[in-house]
């Protein structure tokens, strides 16, 4: 049986024929030096150049070499969970293909997690990106993904992270949610690192980024900020705003009530308030019943899966020990 290998590098790539071979040269050239045993991953997210053939030729010349190629463009979450998934080191890195990542980071990051730390975010400090097009949009989304999730990150958008793999295996992701992974490891109580890496220009070939990126990056904030607070409990999301709008609702619903007591025709002095109170009053029911379903929902996807709400990093005594529970 194969040894299981102590770092996996994954990397996601989408016509990076001419990238590919001086990224993998320089990799194999950094990690020989690191001295632990290794694999490279490179995910080919259905490229349409001739990434596939080269990835075939460098695959049969080196066994550390893996190539995944999906049959589909899936979009990068998908081929970093492709990669996940196929990772079997003990600490996993992903970076880009497109050369803009420095393989010769790699060391620092994983003196990082030496250190005991699960998740360690490159930083992108000095970026060389276009201002308007690149930095301009990414500080805006960095600054929402901050002040949404409370995780003092400056950078959440790069790839280049590493990952202890059993926090890892404890991540589903889909949608776009790869530049929300350090969220979703501190939902896991992962312990979470940055620091500083290079940032240079593309060396060939064309990025597959622009500024439309930020307006998605807003809905998936939505989506991950309700998961942080209410995955476990979304009656206190949809029961508290059902309980507001019933309850506004309801003393509109009653001063209606009693000015028709009074004899006073409703429909022509408070016609429109009658309407608000009723409507209201409907919604705070519809939310209380949303609330009810979504805590149905959280419980048979909890039981059904086997998943636990929570994650013991380790037992001591009873001569058991465990990471990531």
């Amino acid at each position: 049986m194969k040894d299981r290998p102590a770092l996996s590098v994954v990397i996601p790539a989408h016509n990076e024929e001419r990238n590919l071979l001086p990224l993998f040269d320089r990799l194999v050239a950094t990690l020989e030096e690191l001295e632990r045993p290794f694999e490279i991953i490179i995910v080919d997210d259905a490229s349409t150049d001739a990434s596939v053939p080269l990835l075939r030729n460098l695959a049969a010349n080196d066994s550390r070499l893996t190539a995944v190629c999906l049959r589909r463009n899936s979009g990068q979450t998908a081929a970093l969970a492709a990669g996940f998934e196929t990772a079997a080191g003990e600490v996993v890195v992903a970076m880009d293909g497109d050369l803009q990542h420095a393989p010769e980071d790699i060391p620092a990051m994983l003196a990082k997690i030496d250190e005991g730390f699960d998740l360690v975010n490159g930083w992108r400090a000095d970026r060389v990106d276009p201002f308007l097009t690149r930095r301009l949009p990414s500080r805006a989304a960095n600054w929402m993904i901050r002040r949404f999730s409370g995780i003092d990150l400056q950078d959440f958008g790069g790839t280049f992270k590493a990952y202890r793999a059993e926090l890892l295996a404890q991540l589903r992701l889909y949608g776009d949610l790869h530049r929300f992974i350090p969220v979703l490891a501190a939902l896991h109580g992962a312990r979470i690192a940055e620091v500083p890496i290079g940032s240079f220009e593309r060396a060939a070939g064309k990025s597959h980024y622009g500024l439309g990126r930020t307006i998605r990056v807003f809905f998936d904030l939505i989506t991950v900020s309700f998961l942080a607070r209410y995955l476990t409990r979304p009656m206190h999301f949809f029961g508290s705003l059902g309980v507001l709008c019933g309850t506004a609702g309801g003393a509109a619903l009653l001063y209606v009530i009693a000015k028709k007591i009074q004899g006073v025709h409703v429909m022509v002095e408070h016609g429109p308030l009658l309407i608000a109170g009723s409507v209201l009053a409907l919604t705070g029911l519809q939310l209380l019943c949303t609330g009810l379903i979504g805590e149905v929902l959280m419980r048979t996807y909890f039981e059904s899966q086997g998943r636990s709400i929570y994650g013991a990093r380790e037992i001591i005594g009873r001569g058991a020990s465990c990471r990531g529970a």
